[in-house]
């Protein structure tokens, strides 16, 4: 499973070379102004968050691999679609780049 996870980061990295490199929850993945695109292998898949949204033609392309809530399943036992995830970390992160991130405040009132 490691070789297919270091090529799911190389192809990130390749496609969206500007974006920072994160762990969050315990998942590797890439952020520009927010998460773009985050990783993890499971027994029987790799599970690619957070979920594809806004580009339909995209949409359409990666819906054979839509888990129930939206976040794509890749499995193990079918060849994993580099250039798809490429793919999908180019746009989310062109979403990332036309939509800064928010900044959080912090609620004082309990504090």
């Amino acid at each position: 499973m490691q070789p297919i996870l270091q090529k799911i980061r190389a192809t990130i990295q390749r496609a969206v070379p500007d974006a920072q490199e994160t762990i969050s929850y315990r998942m590797p993945g890439f952020k520009l102004n927010r998460v773009v695109i985050q990783f993890a292998a499971f027994k029987a898949h790799i599970g690619v968050y957070p979920p594809v949204r806004g580009d339909v033609a995209l949409m359409a392309a990666v819906a054979p691999y839509a888990g129930p809530k939206g976040n794509l399943r890749f499995p193990l036992d079918r060849r994993i679609p580099y250039a798809l995830i490429g793919k999908i970390a180019r746009v989310r992160a062109q979403q990332s780049r036309d939509k800064p991130g928010t900044s959080r405040t912090i609620n004082t009132r309990y504090l």
